[in-house]
């Protein structure tokens, strides 16, 4: 039975009083990370405030007609004109990608990608339909309606390195989490075990528009309607946890650190398949795993 993990909510990394002097809605959560809720998703800023141009790097790109928040938001926190070093990404749903090809163009940055990702990023794939039979809620109803063909940024478009590194972060490096998307990746920094999950797992009920809005704290599974490989979506959250971070921060809901978020997370990792597996669904006894997206080419 899908279940939500609650955490109790002073567990939430401490942005509104770390950021109470802005004036817009960035909120930092460490010296160089900040994040910017658009409606539905986060983006990511890395970099410390007044980096200036080519000193930051943006991960994920937002719901479409997010691109001029976006670019506000980095001004503000950069300084005017400030243009990434690059565009990295978790994965391409429609979601995360919204106001990718329109940045990357206009900033002039490369995008950074795993390579099972690509179809997505390159214009040939189109990930596999949503499943509107899971989680429950009016996100989950509506997911049919959401976009699921490619972008194509094929002319920007590069490769994280196999040996984990990312070029346009130092300090960090990317783990594969797939489940949620077949080239879904996350990203650690051991320094400070800091950890960005993308959709690997989410902090709130993101099935639901009440909980959405609500944003209340909990630990859940990732986005239910658009995971198509369950299996993969456990070994990734229990690749995660085993990491014993202080710090997450996820793609839906609050960024949320300390001993209680880790105790929510290794209950999701060790009851996966009892409290993030619906019991019914497209893809929960018949996953789809396009490892080079050839299953789902566009015509």
């Amino acid at each position: 039975m899908v279940q939500q993990i609650p955490v109790d909510p002073r567990v939430r990394a401490d942005d509104t009083e770390r950021d109470a002097s802005r004036d817009d809605a960035t909120h930092e959560i460490a010296p160089d990370l900040a994040y910017r809720r658009l409606a539905i998703v986060n983006v990511v800023f890395l970099g410390p405030p007044n980096a200036g141009d080519r000193g930051w790097v943006l991960i994920d790109a937002g719901i479409p007609g997010t691109k001029d928040l976006i670019k506000d938001a980095a001004a503000a926190r950069f300084g005017p004109g400030a243009r990434p070093s690059a565009i990295v990404m978790t994965h391409g749903h429609f979601d995360h990608v919204g106001g990718l090809e329109d940045l990357a163009e206009d900033w002039d940055a490369p995008i950074y990608a795993h390579s099972l990702e690509r179809p997505y990023l390159d214009g040939s794939a189109s990930y596999p339909p949503a499943d509107p039979s899971v989680g429950g809620g009016a996100m989950a109803r509506l997911s049919p309606l959401y976009p699921t063909k490619p972008v194509d940024v094929s002319s920007r478009l590069l490769m994280f390195p196999a040996d984990g590194s990312i070029p346009p972060m130092a300090g960090w490096r990317w783990i594969h989490t797939p489940g949620h998307a077949p080239g879904h990746v996350s990203f650690w920094r051991e320094a400070d075990r800091t950890l960005i999950v993308g959709d690997a797992f989410v902090t709130t009920a993101q099935e639901s528009a009440y909980a959405v809005a609500t944003q209340e704290p909990e630990l859940h599974g990732p986005p239910m309607y658009l995971t198509i490989d369950w299996t993969a979506a456990r070994d990734s959250v229990r690749t995660l946890a085993a990491l014993e971070p202080e710090r997450v921060i996820t793609g839906h809901g609050r960024p949320l650190r300390g001993p209680e978020m880790r105790r929510a997370l290794n209950i999701l990792a060790e009851d996966f398949d009892r409290v993030a597996v619906p019991e019914h669904g497209r893809y929960v006894t018949d996953p789809a795993r396009p490892e080079d997206g050839s299953a789902y080419r566009r015509p």
